[in-house]
């Protein structure tokens, strides 16, 4: 295939066929009649000529459109997340950049990748909270040959061929979780329980904050033992009912690990059973809620990551794909904070 300097899709709108007879015709495919190959040809040289003659000008010259995709549901930091996105796209809206973002339904890769698929036909750049499925990939991989640029933003995808990763490095955020847990057990023995968004760990995030807490429980702190998991879809309704089977089940639990969101079901439910103050209870994300647990001692450690850090970064990334040229200095990835209820921002 040619590496084009130009979109599929800008070339299917000036050569006035599909997206599909653009793709075979630069694929080698068969099935496109010469004479619409040629005119699919000639629209290509047009446009990168274009191109070539404007990108030296103003970097503002041409409008930009970019589309991020998040997770639907009652998730606070999610919601925090597109606040912050749309702050960044307005910020930079008096130089032709509009932000759109879409909520869909998490742990639903086919949907997902329809939506990529969809949206990737008009956008010039998205920012997705990706789901680790082949489907998904493949989604990408298209947007990819299409001349769209992806980021990843706060779940990544492997083997995927996104311009960049933007979040934490959860694997750490995970061990830091278990450090916590251990040093706030204090030398006693007993069971932990895990809370996730999905059994099959859906978002490689979740995955990676496992692995990390498991590593190291088992490299410090032996005399914890996790004895089970549960899945809360990342919705806090799910969480109170999931936390209430686990008080059940294990009615001398030590403490428990939210590998996602739901912070406020557990919190709630530890409250209405009087256990704050003798479960363990550490979890991701400094919201309103979470802040609050923080505060009357429900929540022992809040494991954050920076959503305007984020946010800046990813439309960064996208801003200078497009450019070619460096805007400013590369962000980098935010670091894993912690807090507690002395050290409030």
């Amino acid at each position: 295939m040619k590496r084009l300097k130009v979109r599929l899709v800008d070339v299917a709108r000036e050569a006035g066929v599909s997206l599909a007879t653009v793709d075979r015709t630069v694929n080698g495919r068969p099935g496109v009649r010469e004479a619409t190959a040629q005119r699919i040809w000639e629209a290509i040289r047009r446009m990168e000529a274009t191109a070539e003659l404007v990108r030296p000008r103003s970097p503002w010259r041409a409008r930009l459109h970019f589309d991020v995709v998040l997770p639907a549901g009652p998730n606070t930091f999610m919601q925090n997340l597109q606040e912050a996105l749309l702050a960044a796209g307005r910020s930079v809206s008096d130089q032709g950049i509009t932000l759109q973002c879409h909520r869909i339904e998490g742990f639903n890769p086919g949907a997902l990748a329809g939506t990529l698929t969809q949206l990737g036909q008009n956008s010039d750049g998205l920012v997705v909270a990706a789901l680790d499925n082949p489907v998904v990939r493949e989604a990408f991989n298209t947007l990819t040959d299409w001349g769209v640029p992806v980021v990843t933003l706060v779940c990544d995808l492997s083997n995927g061929r996104q311009i960049g990763y933007v979040g934490l490095d959860n694997r750490a955020a995970g061990r830091t979780a278990g450090y916590l847990m251990g040093r706030f057990a204090s030398g006693r023995e007993g069971s932990v329980v895990l809370i996730a968004g999905s059994i099959g760990l859906s978002y490689r995030d979740h995955q990676e904050r496992e692995f990390g807490f498991r590593d190291a429980l088992y490299e410090q702190f032996r005399g914890l033992q996790i004895v089970d998991r549960f899945e809360d879809q990342d919705d806090f309704e799910r969480a109170y009912a999931q936390t209430n089977i686990i008080l059940d089940r294990y009615p001398n639990v030590l403490g428990i690990y939210n590998v996602g969101a739901g912070n406020r079901g557990i919190g709630l439910a530890l409250q209405e059973r009087g256990l704050a103050d003798r479960v363990i209870f550490v979890g991701h994300e400094l919201t309103s809620f979470s802040r609050q647990f923080l505060i009357e001692g429900v929540m022992d450690a809040v494991i954050n990551q920076d959503v305007a850090h984020e946010a800046s970064e990813s439309l960064r990334l996208l801003l200078e794909h497009h450019l070619r040229t460096p805007l400013s200095p590369p962000l980098g990835q935010p670091r894993v904070e912690v807090f507690v209820r002395e050290n409030l921002p």
